[in-house]
């Protein structure tokens, strides 16, 4: 079997009203290719319902999070990224993953969270057209693409873009040759 993230350890971010599949659909593919998937919310062990109703149970708390111990973050949308963009400790570790060139990949409203955290000045990204402006307000330099791979940033727009998200993010983990 083709495990080309064994040894990544992979952190996403979880809260009540996540976009199922944003969630779902790199969870599943990460873990796929060999990844250890840990989700975080704001407190471990609890079960957050998504959008469209399907539940996702925390692994761990956000207070417990150390960002030094994964290689990437995964940031869903739907609209749990309006009310996590409030609270310092998301913030504070989206901005250490980007200080440590670390992927950072947010998908739809995703990006809101990354706005917040100030990661995005003159980085290429795309994000649901609904956020757009705040991107660019943001100091983001916006693209109408499937997904926008800068550095160590994957942005997407959709649902409908996930395959192009996720091999956006195995392209940053797993570089070919690598």
């Amino acid at each position: 079997m083709d495990t080309p993230l064994a040894n990544k350890r992979i952190l996403i971010i979880v809260g009540d009203i996540y976009e199922d599949l944003e969630l779902w659909y790199p969870k599943l593919r990460l873990i796929e290719a060999g990844a250890e998937v840990i989700v975080a919310g704001a407190e471990a062990d609890t079960v957050y319902a998504g959008k469209n109703g399907y539940p996702c149970k925390s692994d761990a708390a956000f207070s417990d999070v150390d960002p030094a111990a994964f290689d990437g973050l995964v940031v869903p949308g739907g609209f749990m990224p309006d009310k996590l963009r409030r609270e310092k400790l998301v913030l504070d570790i989206v901005r250490h993953f980007h200080e440590q060139g670390k992927l950072v990949a947010a998908i739809c409203h995703g990006g809101w969270i990354p706005i917040s955290a100030g990661v995005y000045q003159g980085i290429r990204v795309t994000g649901s057209p609904g956020i757009k402006d705040d991107l660019v307000n943001a100091g983001a330099i916006w693209e109408d693409a499937p997904v926008v791979v800068d550095n160590h940033h994957v942005t997407s727009r959709k649902p409908d873009d996930l395959p192009e998200f996720c091999r956006g993010i195995l392209q940053v983990l797993a570089p070919l040759g690598s």
